[in-house]
């Protein structure tokens, strides 16, 4: 199919859905309270090639129907992938029957009639393409080929090509009933590198909601091979405390665990480091961060959230205060009291858009560098010393050693520790070098200081 018969089917299928899940909604209704359904549906193709070889062609095409039932403060799910009348109504039996068994929990139930999104905005998120499976092994081959093309590049982890696009449709008993398309489309490259009879591994990528968007194969393959090559030649370091910068791909995890911390869950379950810190300064006060849900043709973008609640833009932290935890309908039904009425703010399923903004100037990666002067450029961690309960932060890590603002030399085995109450407050400073590829976007984030372990 060309790409105008994909866009026609595909709109012509989420008709189709919206029409079971109100048929759905309509057989619940005489049997429950309330009720909601919902369907994520995907379709791709996802390609591998391994030294000139195609290794891997995956066509994926599924969906599955999700129906929660709710009565008397009682809860029920069941799902099915078959969307025939006689299933679906199999399902909401089903639900209803596990519904039976559990017990009532008074903050269950639909969201807030006057906050779900009975208008879906176009945010410009739907470029499908033609799911062509020779275009997919060219182009994986290419930014392979590119990548072994350099001298010390001596083995291939592949390259992938994935391209995909989604239909996502939810309604309930309230009478809303909504939904939207949206594509994905990636191109990736690992490679393995070899000097002095050691080895390192690194990869790049390009990601975009449409294809035409999405970086040169032979760029791509350039970008894994020269940082592979980069961290040849990695030497041990001593322990010691020093500035570090969080690369911008690492940073973005950085800020994920804020993200994390003050999610509704964390909070009610009093399980996070930011426990009552809202209205109190966790950032520095230069820095901003702003949720931006309905930004045309980004990764995070979405007109409503897993409960059916319409997102809206939002100040996450404000002048370095946080300003609200991400709540969910359950959550902020959770968290409220007599005194305080918690509202949904659309985040249920996670986060749309963030962006890093700064009153103070943000250096380039170069100028970031020249600032820390001495110190250590993270660029990959492992593992998951992560504590939200703590805060405490212990992960390892490689990168590069930096002397007279200068990058001096590859580095590797070491670990890097502190506390993110702590590391938060001693952010210096937040480079240009904006990761435009998540739902979190950031530069490199340069920290006063950490405790390094290395040999």
């Amino acid at each position: 199919m060309n790409i105008l018969q994909i866009k026609n089917q595909s709109y012509q299928e989420q008709q189709q859905l919206e029409s079971v899940i109100a048929n759905a909604i309509e057989i619940a209704k005489k049997k429950v309270d309330s009720v909601e359904v919902a369907i994520n549906k995907s379709t791709g193709i996802n390609v591998s090639t391994r030294l000139g070889e195609t290794e891997n062609i995956e066509f994926n095409s599924d969906g599955v129907l999700a129906i929660t039932v709710y009565q008397d403060q009682k809860k029920g799910n069941a799902s099915t992938n078959d969307l025939s009348p006689h299933a679906i109504e199999q399902s909401i039996n089903m639900a209803i029957e596990i519904m039976k068994y559990t017990s009532a929990d008074p903050y269950s139930g639909l969201g807030e009639r006057s906050q779900m999104a009975f208008e879906c905005p176009d945010l410009d998120l739907f470029y499908p393409s033609s799911l062509n499976v020779d275009e997919a092994i060219k182009q994986a081959a290419r930014a392979e080929t590119a990548a072994l093309g350099f001298a010390e590049i001596t083995k291939s982890d592949g390259g992938h090509f994935n391209s995909s696009y989604g239909i996502h449709v939810y309604g309930n008993s309230e009478g809303m009933l909504q939904g939207y398309r949206a594509s994905s489309h990636s191109l990736s490259c690992s490679v393995i590198g070899e000097r002095g009879g050691l080895m390192e591994r690194d990869y790049a990528y390009t990601s975009s909601r449409d294809i035409n968007l999405l970086e040169l194969p032979e760029l791509v393959g350039e970008k894994a091979a020269k940082r592979t090559i980069a961290n040849l030649g990695a030497q041990q370091i001593d322990t010691m405390q020093v500035p570090v910068i969080f690369s911008a791909e690492i940073a973005t995890g950085l800020i994920g665990h804020l993200a994390s911390a003050i999610s509704g869950g964390a909070i009610y379950k009093k399980s996070s480091f930011l426990l009552d810190k809202i209205d109190q300064e966790i950032l520095p006060n230069w820095l901003t961060i702003k949720e931006l849900p309905h930004l045309l043709k980004e990764v995070g973008s979405a007109p409503f959230d897993s409960d059916g609640i319409r997102t809206f833009d939002k100040d996450i932290i404000a002048s370095g205060v946080l300003q609200t935890y991400l709540l969910s309908s359950y959550s902020a039904r959770k968290l409220s009291t007599k005194e305080k009425t918690f509202k949904s703010t659309g985040n249920a399923g996670g986060i749309h858009n963030w962006r890093l903004q700064s009153t103070n100037l943000m250096p380039t990666f170069a100028e970031l560098v020249k600032m820390m002067d001495r110190g250590i450029i993270v660029t990959s961690l492992m593992g998951q010393g992560v504590n939200l309960v703590t805060g405490d932060y212990s992960r390892g890590a490689s990168g590069f050693w930096v002397e007279n603002g200068q990058i001096q030399y590859p580095v590797n085995e070491f670990t890097i520790a502190g506390n993110l109450a702590e590391m938060y407050q001693r952010i210096v400073a937040i480079g240009s070098d904006v990761e435009a590829r998540t739902n979190i976007q950031c530069g490199s984030i340069l920290i006063e200081q950490m405790s390094i372990a290395g040999k």
